[in-house]
């Protein structure tokens, strides 16, 4: 592990320009908008074709678009408690998804519905350090409007215990999966939105016509819950416009149920044409335009940050407030999230086992965009870096000490002084989910080791170079570097101090022989 010891006073508020303010020491507001299962090549300044991000892509056109940023785990829950704490996945919390409880009956997930003391994940230890701490003890008021899934609502971990001073949305990542939900949480307050509770996982019933789309309204409501978030998000920026202030965007849009007002939804039918429905959710829900949904959805978060960069706008503070838009992990392969019909990874691979859940370069590798006002140039960045580097960054910026933590400050970088930057020797991955990954980047290498936890040795290797679709593992060519590989994965891997899930990664680590 490193600990940050940088200790920024001014120099990035002095350099910014700030409209409304003389002061060099002001500190810039930060908006970390965070996309949930959008893949690299979902927007159009990642070179997506059909679904439309002008908004997005303005931001890039204005700011620095990152090429090899990396998300620290491929899967929800770990990647936040990574942003949170600033550990990569050999020494954090939380490595997977784990339910606060786990349904042992016939109504599966919609126990959940029915039940509120059942909902939410495993918590983090109760006084972890975060980066909405490291906030708040830096001036900032903190704000989370979206998605939690770190902790159940009577835990020790939910998002005011650990730090934010306003949280509006989803504590549980299962209840997500609904964009009419009938109830979310304001702090620690559950309030009810107006909608009816929708069960999940139920096909369309027999007897109706499945090209009908009146007969999938029984999915939706009235209020769509990433317009009841944007209220949120936006009022608390209007509040807090005199900074600084830390906001974490982490809208559940695009993970799958499909779900988008209608009329934008009949915009991507008109352009993308007729298509085939998806009658049986799955885990999920039936949807009428599975491809005209997807797009709709993104496009609509996307319409969101044009109405939230025009307010900042409006309130003399876009100068001085760094915009930033990724995604938590890769595309999700399912029925309803159409991945392949938009090439949701880009030049990587979005089949399955190959997208989220998975440590290859399309679980993992992440659209990272930074704006900040009009203070940056357009440009492509193609530092390899990943979220654990989070921590260090803000820290940077905020002009605090950041607590102990795995990343290197890219603070240079967005300061527009790139040769002062620091560069990563490795980036380490491990994932206890399908049977056991584990991942490794060396510069241009790449090492990965799938079903470790079934004792497989056999670390294959990529230059990713020449080969990011990882399709050609040249391992028996450079036996050197795999054991550089392995040498990493020693040095990183902790046991998990929670114990959940068990992964005795130990156990399948060959010895070094010299």
């Amino acid at each position: 592990m490193k600990t940050n010891k940088l200790l920024f006073a001014a120099a990035a508020a002095a350099a910014c320009g700030c409209a409304g303010s003389d002061k060099a020491t002001e500190k810039p507001n930060i908006i970390y908008l965070m996309f949930d299962d959008l893949g690299y090549g979902d927007l159009g300044c990642y070179g997506q074709q059909m679904i439309e991000t002008p908004n997005i892509d303005a931001l890039a056109s204005h700011g620095i678009l990152f090429t090899d940023m990396y998300t620290s785990a491929p899967l929800s829950a770990p990647s936040r408690c990574c942003i949170m704490t600033g550990k990569h996945m050999g020494h954090s919390q939380i490595r997977n998804n784990e339910e606060h409880f786990v349904p042992t009956d016939d109504r599966g997930w919609n126990c959940l519905f029915l039940d509120d003391t059942m909902e939410g994940q495993q918590p983090m230890l109760a006084g972890t350090p975060t980066i909405a701490k490291m906030m708040q003890e830096a001036g900032y008021k903190t704000a989370m409007v979206g998605k939690w899934g770190l902790g159940f609502p009577s835990s020790d971990s939910t998002p005011n215990k650990m730090g934010f001073d306003y949280f509006y949305g989803f504590n549980c990542q299962a209840l997500a999966h609904s964009y009419y939900p009938a109830n979310l949480w304001e702090n620690d307050v559950k309030i009810a939105t107006g909608n009816e509770t929708v069960m999940q996982g139920e096909p369309l019933p027999e007897g109706l016509d499945p090209l009908d789309p009146a007969n999938y309204e029984r999915y939706g409501g009235k209020y769509y819950s990433p317009d009841l978030m944007y209220e949120k998000l936006e009022k608390f920026i209007v509040d807090n416009a005199g900074g600084p202030f830390f906001a974490m965007w982490t809208t559940t849009v695009p993970h799958s149920a499909v779900q988008a007002p209608e009329d934008e939804v009949m915009h991507y039918v008109d352009k993308l044409g007729d298509e085939e429905p998806r009658t049986d959710g799955g885990m999920y829900l039936p949807v009428r335009y599975p491809h005209a949904s997807y797009a709709a959805m993104v496009t609509h978060i996307d319409t969101q940050v044009g109405k939230l960069v025009a307010k900042l706008k409006e309130l003399g503070i876009w100068k001085n407030t760094i915009f930033i838009v990724t995604s938590d992990n890769g595309p999700a392969h399912n029925g309803n999230s159409p991945m392949e019909y938009f090439q949701s990874g880009g030049p990587f691979s979005c089949a399955a086992g190959w997208g989220k859940s998975s440590l290859h370069e399309g679980g993992i590798r992440m659209p990272f965009i930074v704006a900040w006002g009009d203070r940056l140039k357009a440009s492509r960045s193609a530092h390899m870096a990943y979220f654990a580097d989070l921590m260090p960054t803000f820290a940077e910026l905020a002009g605090v000490e950041a607590p102990e933590n795995d990343g290197i400050s890219f603070a240079p970088i967005i300061k527009g002084k790139p040769k002062k930057q620091q560069e990563h020797d490795h980036l380490y991955w491990e994932f206890p989910g399908g049977k056991g990954w584990v991942a490794v980047r060396i510069g241009e290498w790449k090492g990965l080791l799938q079903k470790a936890a079934k004792g497989n040795h056999a670390m294959e290797l990529y230059n990713l170079s020449t080969d990011p679709s990882e399709a050609h593992d040249v391992s028996t060519e450079h036996p050197e570097i795999v054991q550089r590989m392995w040498d990493v994965v020693r040095e990183s891997h902790d046991e998990p101090v929670l114990d959940i899930p068990k992964f005795r990664l130990d156990i399948n680590i060959p010895e070094r022989h010299e």
